[in-house]
């Protein structure tokens, strides 16, 4: 922790009181929440950024999406549109952003929908021609306006919530006793070979924010065996060898660029859902010098049509757990299965 964060301490403070008085409302009904006669199921953290929300979302549209009709709702960060917008044919990362984006470019069978009221956005949905049957709302922990009926909350395995503070001294958006209105909590980002041990203690620690007993899972970040093109597709071990230049623009890029074994000078750190302007795209050309490029599917979605389609690959992640994945399959099932109402 920096000194300046420290120095606002005073302010992370006040920030925790206003977040709890604010959820007190909520709690005791003063502030009304929204509920609807369909499964919602919210994916969120306590923290800002960094936490692998969309590929725990994917991981649920891969669940649910052969036997229900699916929705997504995003806020649709950065995007250059406003209010309700549902996916078409003239869908761009610019008019969604860049996560809703993705959604849509690999799962058309599902609907994709932004808006930064979820209330408005899930009663816009609802009158759809194709009315979906379950809404998967993205980034909607602190979103109490509307009530989902399952709560999915993620913690990174390298910030754990109950390590961190209230922002501007920390990352927390609400005070670390807000997890116990999540359903299930995924301890996210995991090493794949994490000893029952860890899981153990890390678990322990975090029941003591729990007043239910909820389940806690442990993922890790799987990533794909093959790189991408909008053109053809190249084993990762051989594309491992050839020369190339790795940009990122995402919140923690480290693993990324870990795994692909680039060199500190191979690579080109922007910030989180970066805008790629004209000079950035220069300047990634100027580097990569006709060098290959690779980057994450998120920042793919915002860099493609701007490169070259020969030069510009993208390598696909999803979440995977390291143990009890069919428990956590179940727990969603039976909600979905059981759930007539979120009330």
């Amino acid at each position: 922790m920096n000194l300046l964060r420290k120095l606002l301490f005073p302010f992370a403070v006040l920030y925790g009181f206003i977040t709890g008085i604010r959820n007190f409302l909520y709690n005791v009904g003063i502030l009304k929440s929204h509920s609807y006669d369909i499964p919602v199921i919210a994916v969120g953290n306590l923290s800002v950024g960094g936490t692998g929300k969309t590929p725990q979302i994917e991981y649920l549209i891969r669940l649910l999406s052969e036997s229900h009709k699916i929705a997504t709702l995003s806020r649709g960060y950065k995007r250059k549109s406003e209010g309700f917008v549902l996916a078409d044919k003239n869908a761009t990362a610019e008019i969604l952003g860049d996560e809703p984006y993705q959604f849509f470019q690999k799962f058309p069978e599902i609907q994709v929908a932004v808006d930064a009221n979820r209330k408005n956005g899930i009663e816009r949905l609802f009158l759809q021609d194709k009315k979906p049957e379950i809404i998967l709302l993205d980034d909607a922990f602190q979103h109490r306006k509307v009530k989902a009926g399952f709560y999915i909350m993620l913690t990174s395995y390298d910030d754990l919530f109950y390590n961190d503070f209230m922002l501007p001294t920390g990352n927390l958006r609400e005070n670390r006793f807000g997890a116990n209105r999540a359903d299930v909590i995924i301890v996210t980002k995991c090493p794949t070979d994490i000893s029952k041990n860890e899981q153990e203690k890390i678990k322990k620690k975090i029941d003591h924010y729990l007043n239910n007993n909820q389940p806690v899972f442990f993922s890790y970040i799987e990533y794909d065996d093959f790189v991408y093109s909008e053109k053809k597709q190249i084993k990762l071990d051989n594309f491992q060898v050839v020369d190339k230049i790795v940009v990122a623009g995402i919140a923690k890029p480290e693993p990324f660029f870990a795994y692909l074994q680039a060199a500190k000078k191979s690579t080109m750190v922007f910030p989180d859902h970066h805008n790629f302007t004209e000079k950035d795209i220069q300047t990634i050309l100027e580097t990569a010098n006709g060098r290959k490029i690779v980057t994450t599917e998120k920042d793919f979605v915002r860099l493609k049509g701007k490169l070259p389609i020969d030069q510009l690959y993208y390598l696909p992640i999803k979440s995977s757990f390291v143990t009890s994945s069919n428990e956590f399959d179940k727990k969603i099932l039976e909600y979905v299965g059981t759930s007539t109402g979120n009330r």
